[in-house]
């Protein structure tokens, strides 16, 4: 009992409650006289409890260190999300920044089978690309985000389960979208900034969700709808074909047998860049 109202009594005293409390009047033992308190604590030396100047005599060295330091504390800066869109972005845009360039884009992954191969790929010719990751693939995988993050590569979010977000609720689909932010951000250090619904399915609580957590809506120009293996020349054409300025190609590094994936990244693109494409990462909108 003794040393509870021991340690009551410190703290009372650290606080003001028993120097003056919310009057501003100083008590016994203080410093402040009627020219006011004295300045706040923080970081640097402060006297030492019960020596001249000191918070209030007798009360132990690290006392002060119950008192705020808000003078000390850095201004908040107000986070500027994006507008809630009602369609997603499907290109570049048309401006000089954007001539010649191309986006590639990769979903579902990572997947340790095929996701390392496609870096690999890219590593080679100098080349960084969008991987939206699904979070529950990256929760098993995070080496390869943060091997993502380290090559210059730019990680969209794409749910944790890829599930159809037109037949979820509301909580439901904040919650899919919300678990793989953060697990990224956990990995990388921050937090994905674009997002991109499975299977093209976007509705109103995809856009305002999305927006809520910082994120724009990126779809796609060309798919190569290499997720139904049709054959590697068949991906190689697709791309090839629909090759343009400005163009969004879509891809797969996980959800299924994407060798053929593979081998059509290390076929297309040095085709690509032959013909004088550049492959880049769009820029954000200005908020």
């Amino acid at each position: 009992m003794l040393l509870r109202t021991a340690v009551f009594l410190g703290i009372a005293a650290a606080s003001g409650l028993l120097s003056g409390g919310e009057s501003g009047t100083p008590g016994p033992g203080t410093a402040s006289g009627p020219a006011g308190p004295a300045p706040a604590a923080g970081p640097g030396p402060h006297p030492a409890a019960g020596a001249p100047g000191g918070l209030s005599q007798g009360l132990p060295e690290r006392s002060y260190r119950l008192r705020p330091m808000t003078a000390e504390a850095p201004a908040r800066q107000a986070v500027v999300k994006p507008a809630v869109r009602t369609r997603p972005i499907l290109e570049l845009p048309s401006d000089p920044n954007t001539a010649g360039a191309m986006v590639l884009t990769f979903d579902d992954g990572p997947d340790p089978r095929y996701t390392p191969a496609i870096l690999d790929t890219l590593a080679r010719y100098g080349v960084r690309a969008m991987f939206f990751v699904c979070g529950e693939m990256a929760a098993e995988n995070r080496d390869l985000l943060r091997r993502m993050a380290d090559e210059g590569h730019v990680i969209g979010n794409h749910t944790w389960t890829h599930p159809h977000l037109t037949r979820l609720s509301r909580p439901a689909l904040a919650a899919e979208i919300a678990r793989t932010s953060e697990v990224v951000q956990q990995t990388v250090g921050e937090p994905p900034l674009w997002f991109r619904a499975p299977y093209g399915e976007w509705n109103r609580a995809a856009f305002e969700v999305g927006a809520e957590l910082g994120m724009e809506p990126l779809a796609w120009t060309v798919d190569t709808l290499d997720w139904k293996e049709p054959g590697t020349a068949t991906i190689v054409s697709r791309v090839l074909g629909g090759a343009a300025p400005g163009v969004i190609v879509l891809s797969h590094d996980a959800g299924g047998d994407r060798s053929q994936s593979v081998r059509a990244l290390d076929s297309y693109l040095p085709q690509l860049l032959a013909r004088g494409y550049r492959m880049t990462l769009p820029v954000l909108p200005a908020r």
